[in-house]
């Protein structure tokens, strides 16, 4: 179960203002999410969007919008987004099939979607480094509950390198120029 970017979605779940102040780990989740879709941006990865009830919640982070402004917003009101009738259809629509999930709850939002997602046929990536709860024994609960149920822990950079697949070409120098470097503390050489 490898990664593909022509199979894959990025879906980042409720990563919204009014919510994030309250998170344990919320900046890095805005972080990581922002990179990845940076990275899905550039190498032709839909990058989707939800928010929860955005008149009580806020929008989306402004970062996280600066970093992927190609993204696709769905609003919900159920928790899981499987459960909004207009995202799941664009989903099966869209023909992907590898769902690369994170955001804000991991075990109230992200674990609902994530286990739509699964019930749906969908393969499941949990970006654990880009979802985070109030409390993070919550979020490493969903985790665990989430692996039992199929989906595959990943970081961003495991997605990133696999969507990548080689070192050689325009592709990997366009996507290490802009997004690689400046997470490495030292260069990165592949090649």
């Amino acid at each position: 179960m490898r990664l593909k970017r022509e199979e894959s979605l990025l879906l980042i779940v409720d990563l919204q203002a009014g919510l994030l102040p309250v998170i344990d780990g919320g900046e890095q989740a805005v972080a990581e999410a922002g990179w990845l879709g940076g990275v899905a941006e550039a190498l032709g990865v839909p990058v989707w969007l939800t928010e929860q009830n955005p008149d009580a919640l806020g929008g989306s982070d402004p970062r996280l919008l600066e970093a992927v402004p190609q993204h696709r917003l769905w609003h919900k009101i159920h928790f899981s987004a499987m459960s909004e009738p207009e995202l799941a259809d664009g989903l099966a629509v869209s023909g992907r099939r590898q769902i690369v999930l994170c955001g804000t709850e991991a075990h109230i939002c992200v674990l609902q979607t994530g286990l739509g997602l699964l019930e749906a046929g969908y393969e499941v990536y949990w970006l654990a480094d880009a979802t985070a709860s109030r409390r993070a024994e919550e979020a490493a609960l969903a985790r665990s509950r989430m692996a039992q149920a199929g989906a595959v822990p990943v970081s961003a950079d495991m997605a990133a390198y696999e969507w990548l697949e080689r070192c050689d070409g325009e592709r990997f120098k366009s996507v290490h120029r802009h997004f690689l470097k400046p997470r490495a503390a030292r260069p990165l050489r592949f090649c």
